[in-house]
């Protein structure tokens, strides 16, 4: 996913064309009818829950709104869907460096990228221990850097 700097088109690499219209229509309606935007991207997930995008547009909304036990519980499915996708085990906690380098790049990549955001709404939600397991789990995997979990990982220190 990135977004046009000319427009506010984003782009839904993983989504079909049917799925990257409703994407579309929920980010342009996020900035003045957000409940309007999240029926939006769940009607994009019902139409296709494969498309990883779904799963990320769902989550950041229930996140930027303070609704984060929604936003985890879609996280977590959304997690579930990208490592049945990448051939990973279900489990993240079972994952290892050389089972990521071997699965799908796309998918592994949203995985991981996933568990980072899961530790950062574990924290707003005052779940240290979770996030912190979450922060363990992607610096064994070497993926920490590359998805912006080393700023997760400090707020885990900046909050005991």
């Amino acid at each position: 996913m990135s977004q046009n700097r000319e427009s506010d088109t984003v782009e839904f690499a993983d989504a079909s064309p049917a799925v990257k219209a409703l994407l579309q229509q929920g980010v342009e309606l996020y900035r003045r009818d957000r409940a309007a935007a999240e029926a939006q991207f769940r009607r994009a997930l019902a139409f296709d829950p494969s498309a990883l995008s779904s799963y990320f547009c769902l989550y950041k909304i229930h996140a930027y709104g303070g609704r984060n036990d929604e936003a985890l519980e879609v996280a977590a499915a959304g997690l579930a869907e990208a490592a049945r996708q990448a051939g990973l085990s279900p489990d993240w906690r079972t994952w290892s460096a050389p089972a990521l380098a071997a699965a799908a790049p796309g998918p592994a990549r949203f995985a991981v990228y996933t568990l980072k955001a899961m530790a950062f709404v574990d924290l707003r939600r005052g779940a240290v221990g979770p996030a912190r397991e979450r922060l363990d789990k992607l610096g064994e995997l070497g993926g920490i850097v590359d998805v912006g979990g080393a700023v997760v990982a400090d707020l885990a220190r900046a909050v005991g």
